[in-house]
């Protein structure tokens, strides 16, 4: 009966005592977030009570299941999964821990800042170093895992030795992997793209949606994805919209005839331009660039506080300029003119 009762006991016992230890840690961390609320760390932290709890738990049994009997024929065996255990849950709760720290940072820092560029920046940077944390963490987790089962050790003692030879191979092998992974870290902190840029890259323009330490995500305007390895914004030349801030100058373009009413058409540009929000006011201007024999090329420069804004600006100028032409001035439009050609002289 004692055989029984004693593994029910601890394992019954070390259960209650880990939910009893979540809900103490849950209410600190509620009361604490009450009392700081500068600050959204104490409720980031309330995700790791799972595995706090997983962790306590484990630690409570690896100690006691000797003197409790559990599985008193394979108690190495028992003994090995609960350090297993162990190990994961205490790299998840680490990992827990980093990201908490890392989004209560974050959200501090874009909370107190209006430079939107400074924020999609520490975004940027911020996100890199939590999956350059989580991935260290799981490796180590992953390796101390390993060096739990003897042929493990000596099989881990003949690697150290021809470490430096593996080193050169790894190196050869993983030269593309490696150079991105450092391009990744490059791009984080030499701040040459960040996430919510507006970007063109062969061509396509969109935002930089997710950056990694491997590759990069741009959504194109028509949702489409275009993921490509961040080495390539390190080797070749791109265009970043969102560099130096975010305000942008576009062109209109027009073809008309040349009797067009160029000084009513500057002052219905103005009017049209107050008329819409997306209009930053900083220019708007409209002049003749090029003339053909059929035609003149005219040109309007508005500007916008966004790509997004500037590309709207730019449909709405050129469809209510021509609408406007087509009712108040229908002959500005562009037509081929056509005679009958002059008599040939007598010779």
């Amino acid at each position: 009966m004692e055989n029984f009762l004693r593994p029910v006991l601890v394992i019954g016992g070390a259960l209650v005592a880990t939910l009893i230890a979540g809900w103490l840690l849950d209410l600190l961390l509620r009361r604490a977030d009450a009392r700081h609320t500068e600050t959204p760390l104490w409720g980031l932290l309330r995700r790791c009570r799972l595995p706090f709890q997983v962790v306590l738990c484990a630690s409570l049994l690896r100690g006691s299941y000797r003197w409790a009997g559990v599985l008193p024929d394979h108690p190495v065996g028992v003994g090995r999964f609960l350090t297993l255990v162990l190990i994961a849950s205490a790299a998840w709760l680490a990992v827990r821990i980093a990201t908490a720290a890392v989004d209560s940072t974050y959200a501090r820092f874009a909370a107190a800042t209006e430079d939107d560029a400074r924020v999609r920046r520490v975004r940027t940077q911020v996100t890199l170093i939590q999956r350059v944390v989580t991935a260290v963490v799981v490796v180590v987790a992953a390796a101390a895992m390993l060096l739990t089962f003897p042929p493990m050790r000596t099989f881990g003692a003949s690697m150290l030795a021809s470490a430096g030879v593996l080193g050169i191979v790894a190196g050869i092998a993983a030269q593309a992997a490696l150079g991105n992974l450092f391009a990744g870290l490059q791009i984080a902190f030499g701040d040459t793209v960040r996430i919510g840029d507006t970007v063109v890259v062969d061509k396509e323009w969109g935002r930089v949606e997710e950056i990694t330490l491997t590759f990069l995500t741009v959504r194109t305007w028509d949702e489409r994805r275009i993921t490509m390895p961040v080495s390539y914004f390190t080797s070749k030349p791109y265009e970043n919209w969102s560099r130096g801030g975010a305000q942008m100058t576009g062109t209109v373009f027009w073809h008309l005839d040349h009797s067009a009413p160029l000084p009513l058409m500057r002052e219905q540009l103005q009017e049209i331009l107050k008329e819409l929000p997306e209009w930053d006011g900083r220019g708007g201007s409209l002049a003749v660039t090029d003339t053909t024999p059929h035609t003149v090329q005219v040109r309007a420069v508005v500007t916008a506080k966004d790509a997004d804004d500037l590309w709207i600006l730019r449909c709405a100028v050129r469809e209510r300029l021509i609408d406007w032409l087509v009712a108040h001035h229908p002959y500005a439009l562009p037509r081929v003119t056509t005679s009958e050609a002059a008599p040939r002289p007598d010779a």
